[in-house]
């Protein structure tokens, strides 16, 4: 499935903006390894919030924002089925499609007692009852690069006070490397604007030349947190000897998530959960490459910044020697909320 991928350039989702089409779902739902880790992290999450004593009276109120055609609802309820909890359960979803592919599953399945679908944009729905668990996958290949943050800020209106949110928090990574294919790909079209927009990208003939290194981290629910998403980072990259003099084309980035307590979920190389293939990583090229030698110390700047309408990622390099700035103020890629 994946060789067809390889240092292919792809422009990232934009699930917010725009709708994915039943080929983009498809693919993903593929993906079990995903959901046998949400179904372990909602098992979990259950068992801690009910006692075994108060199984059979209790009832979880379940909230799967952005639920798309239905996977994370159907390990909700699988994660129910084992641990012998009752749920009931709202699957928020705004894309009109997937909510006609939502209502025939719940039907087909019987689920018509446990499971309402709520045709709705998660940030501007009225919930009527509070959730005890908020279940989403709002992740992309470089964690909070699909507007998870700015999603689940609007949404934990309706968690309660003491309620889980799966994800609990995701962090993103990236690293500097040697990328000649991409390189030249982008250069093909001759203008700025390819130089300033991430891609999503199955990298295949790349050398790494150091280990990554987080970036930004988001915690869900931020009860007390300043409330802003925008972030700034800078990081030192030390070469190491063994990667002799190199060329530097950009950054390859990536996220690991904690969805809930032990249960994690992610693509950053020395942590990532073996055989899942919804997030390729992402690359961040540089205008301009340059040499780093053996031994040598590489310094970047990554900055999220957020507008009323977009969010987007600036970054430069300031050491061995300055880049300019890229994407400034968005002007070539961004996000739309």
């Amino acid at each position: 499935f994946q060789l067809g991928y390889r240092d292919f350039l792809q422009a990232p989702l934009q699930p917010l903006m725009d709708n994915l089409e039943a080929q983009t779902y498809e693919t993903f739902e593929k993906d079990t390894v995903k959901y046998i880790q949400y179904q372990r992290a909602v098992a979990k999450a259950l068992v801690d919030r009910v006692p075994d004593e108060n199984a059979s009276t209790l009832t979880t109120v379940l909230m799967v924002v952005g639920a798309g055609r239905g996977p994370l609802v159907r390990a909700s309820i699988q994660a129910a089925e084992e641990t012998e909890r009752k749920l009931r359960i709202y699957a928020v979803e705004k894309n009109p499609n997937a909510v006609i592919t939502l209502h025939s599953l719940v039907k087909l399945e019987g689920w018509e007692k446990i499971v309402t679908v709520v045709s709705c944009d998660m940030r501007s729905w009225d919930a009527t009852e509070k959730a005890d668990i908020l279940v989403s996958e709002l992740l992309g290949s470089f964690g909070d690069n699909e507007l998870s943050p700015e999603c689940l800020d609007g949404a934990q209106r309706f968690l309660k006070e003491d309620g889980i949110s799966i994800p609990s928090s995701y962090t993103s990574f990236i690293q500097p490397v040697t990328a000649c294919k991409l390189y030249n790909d982008i250069k093909a079209h001759k203008d700025v604007a390819h130089f300033e927009t991430a891609y999503v990208v199955k990298l295949h003939r790349v050398a790494r030349l150091a280990h990554t290194q987080p970036v930004f981290t988001f915690m869900h629910p931020t009860y007390g947190s300043n409330g802003s998403n925008e972030r700034h980072k800078k990081l030192s990259f030390n070469v190491p000897q063994e990667a002799g003099s190199a060329l530097v084309h950009g950054f390859a980035g990536y996220f690991d998530a904690t969805l809930y307590k032990d249960v994690h979920l992610g693509i950053e190389p020395s942590t990532a959960t073996p055989n899942m293939f919804s997030w390729f990583p992402i690359f961040f090229p540089l205008r301009t490459p340059f040499r780093v030698e053996a031994g040598s110390t590489l310094e970047v700047n990554f900055w999220r910044c957020c507008g009323p309408a977009k969010v987007w990622y600036e970054w430069c390099v300031t050491s061995p020697s300055p880049s300019p700035m890229h994407n400034t103020n968005g002007r070539s890629y961004w996000v739309g909320l």
